[in-house]
């Protein structure tokens, strides 16, 4: 786990449980009760967050007994356990909302991606998610997208260029001097995509050579013609109000790529329960 996502567990815990569960502490007492416990999917899902659940419990108690019944990214049906717990019931209490909330919002991303990945399966096309993710879970996020299928593209600002249309804004509107500035001051080998936003930019994009071209908000339609002044020329990713619903019919226009905000920003959060075993 990266030391971010350490800390975040940290400002997590600090937040959930502060000085003390109450509750436990009222109707326990100075009794050290020990139980079983599992984590149980209620519905059908891609596990994801197994990692930093378990984090979660062992940041609350080490002694806690923690075993993973599935790897992430695996398919788990409806009712069927996914962890199993033992150890000092407080412990398995104090725990068991937040490694929830991780389990839960994570799976919900890895079984949402899942969706995207299946529906294009047969084409020749890859699922991206963007940077539109919960900020300080970035992560954690882009590894739920992985495991449920689909890559990722940028993690942050640092690790890949992409022109996007504030860039272009702000060079006079010319995709052709955005690209120029950016070849000026970065290394020869660099990869450089750029956000083009309608059909007219696309000579210009090609010109100055942009590796990848972003389509974006473009219609399934006005994909095909893209493709066609494109050729080979450019690698072709799209964006912009992508759903599970026009995912397919932007997947038969022939992008090399569909990037999709709401696996992050949007997807539901999965059923899984903790239930102690009497």
């Amino acid at each position: 786990m990266p030391d971010r996502t350490q800390v975040l567990l940290e400002l997590a815990l600090q937040e959930d449980i502060g000085a003390a569960d109450i509750t436990s502490d009222a109707i326990f007492g100075d009794q050290e009760l020990e139980k079983e416990a599992i984590i149980v999917a209620r519905q059908q899902l891609i596990v994801a967050g197994i990692d930093v659940a378990r984090k979660t419990f062992l940041a609350i108690d080490h002694h806690l007994q923690f075993e993973p019944l599935f790897a992430e990214g695996a398919v788990v049906q409806e009712g069927q356990p996914v962890i199993r717990l033992a150890g000092r019931i407080r412990s398995l209490l104090k725990g068991e909302r937040l490694a929830l909330n991780f389990l839960q919002h994570l799976s919900g991303i890895a079984t949402y991606t899942r969706q995207f990945v299946d529906k294009v399966r047969k084409y020749p096309v890859q699922i991206f998610d963007t940077r539109k993710t919960t900020p300080g879970l970035r992560d954690l996020e882009k590894k739920a997208v992985r495991m449920g299928g689909a890559r990722n593209h940028r993690m942050g600002l640092y690790d890949r260029v992409l022109i996007k249309d504030n860039h272009i804004a702000a060079c006079g509107g010319s995709v052709g001097e955005a690209i120029r500035k950016a070849r000026e001051n970065l290394p020869s080998q660099t990869l450089i995509e750029v956000e083009v936003d309608r059909l007219e930019q696309i000579e210009a994009a090609l010109k100055a050579q942009a590796e990848i071209l972003l389509l974006d908000n473009f219609t399934p339609r006005d994909v095909k013609r893209a493709k066609k002044l494109i050729k080979d020329d450019a690698e072709i990713e799209i964006s912009g109000g992508i759903t599970l619903d026009n995912v397919v019919k932007y997947a038969k226009a022939g992008p090399n790529r569909i990037s999709v905000g709401s696996l992050t920003h949007s997807a539901p959060a999965v059923d899984l329960a903790l239930e102690i075993v009497f």
